[in-house]
């Protein structure tokens, strides 16, 4: 079960920020979407709305899957992120699964790359 929630949560994110987040929900989303991130309204179609707006805005984005853990219900997934301008991030996103194994809630956390690091290893 743990492989195919890893594969879920990495096929929903991946669909999402290339542009079909509509789409993601249908496939992988349960009853509810628990939203935590405070730039993303709660439920599905918060998350569809910023989403398409992210794909409006940005098309030119690309994502990176680096690592990706589970335990239980809960999928981690590590991503680099390259926005326009070469504008990089770390992404660190955490997806609860139901029973049936669909999303209903997700946390975040997101650091910018800075262009200089008092140490020579990757933040990914």
């Amino acid at each position: 079960m743990n492989e195919n929630l890893k594969k879920n949560a990495v096929n929903f994110y991946k669909m999402a920020y290339e542009g079909n987040p509509r789409k993601a929900t249908e496939l992988y989303v349960g009853a509810e979407y628990i939203q935590h991130n405070p730039d993303v309204k709660n439920g599905i179609e918060g998350f569809i709305e910023y989403f398409e707006r992210m794909q409006t805005e940005y098309p030119s984005k690309s994502i990176e899957f680096v690592r990706v853990i589970s335990e239980n219900d809960l999928v981690a997934l590590h991503t680099h992120q390259v926005w326009p301008d070469n504008d990089e991030y770390i992404t660190m996103d955490f997806f609860r699964f139901d029973d049936k194994g669909k999303i209903i809630e997700h946390w975040d956390a997101i650091q910018q790359i800075p262009e200089n690091s008092a140490n020579p290893n990757k933040m990914y």
